[in-house]
């Protein structure tokens, strides 16, 4: 908190401190120090900014030095990058070429407790719940008071919500990857004694509750700014933690995340036109997106986010067909999922946009770039074909939820029992497929409405967007030997992986440091 000059993102911070005339056009500058900060009114905003923040930046400056994690490198270790990778690269929807540290070992999945990403992704985790807490601890009613600012408690409440959204997402994040964990609001007290492990059934419960108490507190969906938390995003969260609650407590919650899906539907959002504005530099105008990250070529400089899955997707010289200076050439797509679209490349479904010039379509070498095809879905440019603000870190939010996400949960949920009617169901699937074809072409009946082809639908349309290893995870077939792709279990051929794979392991580093913890089992 010493230095409070951030090179953040500038449309979030103009939102959150618009009120005292900040001028979008130039960088935001604070005069916070340790002496001032709670007597400046102002700083509670830019609390709240930085929390936001956590998602889309690494440190204070961008787009690296300063970082607000010690011991790993800022690029590696963005919250939005190692999040993405720990959910697409012990899939079959993406390898990386890359040797850095142990991003291999994700493939493979022989992780081990020291593995640097997960160790990562784990401290992102808590550095953004520890934030979360300390704005919760210094706008209760009694906190503003005290500091002189009871002109800020009726604005604190919605501040708190989104602080509450924001601690709820990264516990989601945290059960989903890890399972049993340190349960810490802003009530723990500050000081040496280490936390006690929480169970999943207390994290879920934790993470329910908190988003049913701060619904009525936040913006009706659509009704807030763009890139805050509002009761879409909310209801949109929500209805992810039920619709894994089988995998996380081992009770589904089938009917509860179909009554928040139900929500989500019942807000402003429609599926953009074109299926690929929702992955270009100007996705900000997508009437789709529920709840992005925003970035910024220029006031978002970091080597993750968004600028990470650009550069990764491009490679062969091809970057003035993304909107960028130069190609990292990391990402390809696994050949199990190129079957997805049969006849592929040549597939009437616009969503295969696979390039395949002087590319092997089997990963016969993990660390090859040209073995698997490469996807030209991320991009720097606009849909005009503009390139972004910065050729080497990019405009191109990211679409944490978007409405097609929903519908394909409203039809898995319509099968699963959760209620909702078939044809309903069947609706929304071939409304993503006539964008998806550009004509009904390849619109399915009721008959063609089963699991296995709502998995492979969700896969066709979501991938690349770190959603495969829940949905994995929920139909049973990331572990064991149901299903096998490239490189699972560190054979070429894939090979089955054990069951408590499904969790990653808590970090060594952490158990070292914290006696209370044990370690998930199988590690």
């Amino acid at each position: 908190m010493r230095n409070r000059k951030h090179t953040l993102l500038l449309a979030l911070l103009a939102l959150l401190v618009g009120a005292a005339g900040c001028d979008v056009t130039t960088e935001p500058k604070s005069t916070v120090t340790d002496s001032n900060i709670y007597s400046d009114p102002s700083s509670y905003e830019q609390l709240l900014a930085k929390i936001y923040a956590g998602l889309a930046v690494t440190g204070q400056q961008g787009p690296a030095g300063q970082g607000d994690i010690l011991g790993f490198d800022e690029g590696f270790s963005h919250y939005l990058r190692i999040l993405w990778e720990a959910n697409e690269l012990p899939t079959d929807e993406a390898v990386i070429a890359w040797n850095d540290g142990s991003i291999q070992e994700l493939h493979t999945m022989l992780w081990s407790t020291t593995n640097g990403f997960m160790t990562a992704l784990y401290y992102r985790v808590y550095f953004q719940v520890a934030l979360a807490n300390e704005f919760l601890r210094q706008t209760t009613d009694e906190a503003l008071t005290s500091n002189g600012h009871e002109d800020l408690i009726d604005d604190a409440v919605q501040w708190r919500a989104e602080a509450r959204f924001l601690r709820a997402l990264s516990y989601w994040h945290g059960l989903d990857l890890f399972g049993d964990i340190p349960l810490v609001d802003e009530n723990f007290p500050i000081g040496p004694i280490p936390p006690e492990q929480a169970t999943a059934q207390a994290i879920y419960d934790f993470i329910v509750s908190e988003l049913n108490e701060i619904r009525s507190d936040l913006p009706p969906a659509g009704a807030g700014d763009y890139g805050r938390a509002d009761q879409g995003a909310l209801a949109m969260l929500l209805a992810k933690v039920y619709m894994n609650a089988e995998v996380y407590t081992g009770s589904a919650a089938w009917g509860s995340a179909m009554s928040e899906v139900e929500n989500v539907l019942a807000g402003p959002y429609q599926l953009a036109d074109d299926y690929f504005l929702n992955f270009r530099a100007d996705n900000h105008t997508s009437p789709e997106i529920i709840f992005p990250v925003p970035q910024d070529g220029d006031a978002t400089q970091t080597w993750g986010g968004t600028t990470f899955l650009v550069h990764a997707g491009c490679g062969n010289d091809r970057q003035s067909e993304f909107g960028v200076d130069f190609c990292w050439a990391g990402l390809r797509v696994q050949p199990e999922f190129v079957a997805l679209f049969p006849g592929a490349p040549a597939n009437a479904d616009g969503r295969a946009v696979f390039y395949t010039e002087g590319k092997n379509l089997s990963i016969n070498n993990l660390t090859e770039y040209n073995d698997g095809y490469a996807v030209d879905k991320w991009s720097n440019l606009t849909s005009s074909g503009t390139q972004g603000s910065n050729p080497t870190h990019v405009d191109t939010d990211y679409p944490m939820f978007r409405l097609a996400d929903a519908y394909l949960m409203y039809a898995e949920l319509a099968l699963r029992g959760g209620g909702g009617s078939t044809a309903t169901a069947v609706g929304y699937i071939n409304d993503l497929r006539e964008r998806a074809y550009g004509d009904a072409t390849g619109n399915i009946s009721a008959g063609d409405l089963t699991l296995d082809f709502i998995l492979d639908e969700r896969s066709r349309e979501l991938y690349w967007e770190g959603h495969r290893r829940m949905d994995l995870l929920r139909y049973g077939l990331y572990t064991g030997n149901g299903y096998l792709w490239e490189w699972k279990g560190g054979s070429q051929a894939g090979s089955p992986t054990d069951e408590f794979k499904a969790l990653f392991p808590l970090p060594a580093s952490e158990l070292s440091s914290n006696p209370n913890l044990t370690q998930n089992p199988g590690y």
